[in-house]
């Protein structure tokens, strides 16, 4: 029999993470993931719903786990610790160098110059997406900001998503995406998938064209996230929506923690009635386990066929 470890945090797990005390620190990492993340999108083969393009959480910060490349593959990896950009070859090759202060344009010509000496010559589309009034990378020297100390927060916050989200996850036996990073909104996510086809979305994003998030959202889903808040809406939360949303949804039962935003159309749990809860684990996974719940009964998902029967499951 596997003896299990504990697997809870405390409140010293979930730190403080205003947004207005690194927002430009946030606006800029935004920005240098989105030149790693493109690089990705470069090479890697495409997946559905562009699962081949996110970046993941790891023990250190993110990486984009194995690029091919050839007969050979790269990674590329944000170190929140010791605050390191490294890029690592499968014959052995590291280019490294340290996170600090820089420009994006800077950052940009770093990293391109990096790669080029490694022999894995790339080509991307320099224009940030997702973001209004975007500037190209190599001409964007107005973001230069870089806080370690709430870089190194924000990543520790996601450590703890991370985990919970996995578990959600793990709860689950139809189609669900992994547990991964967007670098276009900046949030780390996971998706249940109904089974059926969704109609066409019709809503778009800055510089992306709208096939883009219609391959996002071809199928049914119910989505879960967290973001630092960027973007305008101004601090940390969770987040979560159904697409298409059924009726009634914005009224289904939550938490008390939890409120309908109309202007989003997403279920939101701030971060910090989370940070806040005498059991943060307790908080997220009610949330998730209420807003899914709204979706898939208000949707009518077959969800004897999608859920994981489990006696011990408080999902």
């Amino acid at each position: 029999m596997i003896e299990r470890q504990p697997n809870h945090s405390t409140s010293g797990d979930w730190p403080d993470l205003p947004l207005a005390a690194w927002a430009d620190s946030c606006a800029t990492l935004h920005l240098w993931t989105q030149v790693v993340g493109k690089i990705r999108l470069a090479h890697a083969p495409m997946v559905n719903h562009w699962w081949q393009v996110p970046l993941y959480v790891t023990s250190r910060g993110l990486t984009t786990s194995p690029i091919p490349y050839g007969g050979k593959s790269f990674q590329i990896d944000f170190d929140f610790i010791d605050h390191k950009f490294e890029i690592r070859t499968s014959h052995g090759e590291i280019e490294a160098f340290a996170l600090g202060p820089r420009t994006v344009a800077d950052f940009y010509v770093e990293v391109m110059g990096r790669l080029r000496g490694l022999g894995l010559e790339t080509k991307i589309w320099t224009m940030p997406v997702e973001i209004e009034g975007a500037i190209p990378f190599d001409q964007d020297r107005e973001h230069a900001s870089y806080d370690p100390q709430y870089v190194n927060r924000f990543w520790r916050i996601l450590v703890q998503v991370n985990r919970l989200f996995t578990l959600f996850r793990a709860q689950f036996i139809g189609k669900v995406s992994p547990v991964h990073f967007f670098w276009g909104s900046f949030d780390l996510a996971v998706t249940r998938f109904s089974g059926r086809p969704a109609p066409p979305l019709t809503s778009d994003s800055p510089n992306l064209g709208r096939w883009v998030m219609q391959e996002a959202y071809s199928h049914e889903v119910s989505s879960c996230g967290f973001w630092p808040g960027n973007g305008g809406f101004g601090r940390p939360a969770f987040f979560s929506y159904a697409y298409p949303e059924p009726a009634g949804f914005a009224d289904a039962p939550m938490t008390p923690l939890t409120y309908y935003d109309g202007d989003l159309g997403q279920f939101i749990l701030p971060y910090d009635s989370v940070r806040q809860a005498s059991s943060p684990d307790d908080a997220v996974m009610d949330y998730l386990r209420h807003t899914y719940e709204a979706a898939a009964k208000l949707g009518l998902w077959d969800r004897a066929a999608l859920e994981r029967p489990s006696p011990d499951s408080r999902l």
